[in-house]
């Protein structure tokens, strides 16, 4: 690990890292090994080859399947565990919270752990003690913080350990999936603390499984697969190819993906095309309505092979490309039927557009096989942000604000003392 002046505080450079362990293929070989009885391993590769630079005060989410190396990356950037090749330039302070429980001692108390914790993470006694009230307002686990730590929830270990790895701003933050422990309230809290970190310009390295959380404090997304990088760049970008690679590993794996251009994200494997996508009003296409305004999706779908129980659905995505809503004929209790090849469906989707104002875009999917709770079975195609559609504000309805109307009904009654 390095640390070098020509990089400004909070910036990583990573050069050819890797990360391999050991495997041994029968449980007396390692002291085999130990005694000089020769070389009883294989190497297992975690990561391999990443070259990364990310500059000062970035946000960047890394996400992947799981076994795809992205702990171990965090870790190997947070000095934990030492790679095997390559190397790692960062500068400024670090802090980071990882695994749930990393760090503490179950026998100490949540106070003794922030002392313990604190100064292992660079704090010096003064700046622990000035944090000490925050740090317990901020978790808000009452009087478990004189309890030893093994009696706390996992809710209770994250609530500490975030507020102790943010009660001074670093130049560096890591974050591993902790925030989908906390409840509701804990993690609004959180957001807020990160954004204003962010604002400071703190450099944030964020993994997540929920895409939501990405979309919302990341400016850049690295998709890990097999222990290098795959994808690097926007989030809508990145996600769209995350979410595409796990349609392909959930059905027979024969997905054509594409990865590039304004689709990035679509895929299919030739069984089905995604012919035309247009959005309606009033029988007529159009790009610009008002909101409220009645709204029809129409989808084109022509089927190159037999089908026995084929499904059209669509999702609406917001400006950062994160879906607001989503269905499919399967989940409406519909069927198109079995179908035979050369045969062109065409499916359309109306309601009413109650959303904020704003650019919005339409993806189409095809899948079969409708299966319980509104689940389908095999994705077979998807075109990404085949049609878009801008909401200007109706002026004649009532105000509101948020992310969709309500159409909340509202009495006043005036009470007699």
């Amino acid at each position: 690990m390095n640390s070098e002046a020509s990089l400004p505080a909070g910036a990583l450079r990573i050069q050819g890292l890797g990360k391999a362990y050991k495997r041994y293929a029968r449980k007396w070989d390692r002291a085999a090994e130990w005694l000089g009885l020769g070389v009883r391993h294989e190497l297992h590769w975690v990561l391999r080859e990443i070259d990364l630079e990310i500059a000062s005060g970035e946000s960047v989410g890394i996400i992947g399947v799981n076994g795809a190396g992205k702990s171990t990356l965090l870790k190997l950037i947070a000095g934990i565990t030492q790679p095997t090749t390559g190397s790692i330039e960062r500068t400024g302070r670090l802090s980071a919270l990882l695994e749930l429980g990393i760090g503490f001692y179950g026998e100490l108390t949540g106070r003794e752990n922030i002392w313990s914790a604190g100064t292992l993470a660079g704090l010096d006694a003064e700046t622990i003690a000035a944090c000490m009230t925050w740090i317990e307002s901020f978790a808000d686990i009452g009087d478990y913080i004189d309890q030893p730590v093994r009696t706390y929830s996992s809710g209770m270990q994250v609530r500490l350990a975030f507020a102790l790895a943010t009660a001074v701003r670093p130049d560096i933050l890591i974050i591993d999936e902790a925030l989908a422990v906390g409840d509701l309230f804990f993690q609004q809290k959180c957001f807020e603390r990160l954004h204003a970190f962010r604002a400071a310009g703190t450099t944030l390295l964020f993994v997540s499984h929920a895409m939501s959380t990405v979309y919302a404090l990341c400016e850049r997304a690295i998709l890990l697969e097999g222990g290098r990088i795959k994808e690097d760049g926007e989030p809508r970008r990145v996600i769209d190819i995350y979410n595409a690679t796990i349609a392909n590993r959930l059905g027979t794996g024969d997905l054509r993906i594409e990865t590039s251009g304004p689709n990035a994200g679509s895929y299919g494997r030739g069984d089905v095309s995604i012919e035309q996508v247009q959005i309606y009003h009033q029988d007529r296409p159009v790009q610009t309505l008002v909101s409220d305004s009645e709204l029809t999706i129409r989808a084109r779908v022509r089927f190159h092979t037999a089908l026995a129980d084929p499904h059209v659905g669509f999702q609406v995505r917001d400006r950062r490309g994160e879906a607001i809503y989503m269905t499919h004929t399967h989940g409406l209790g519909l069927a198109i039927g079995p179908v035979r090849p050369g045969e062109c469906v065409e499916v359309s989707f109306g309601f009413t557009a109650c959303l904020i104002p704003g650019d919005y875009s339409v993806t189409v999917g095809v899948a079969e096989g409708g299966q319980p709770g509104g689940h389908l079975k095999r994705s077979l195609a998807r075109r990404q942000d085949a049609a878009h559609f801008t909401l200007t504000r109706n002026l004649q309805a009532a105000h509101w604000d948020g992310i969709c109307n309500l159409e909340p009904s509202c009495t006043i009654q005036r009470l007699s003392e």
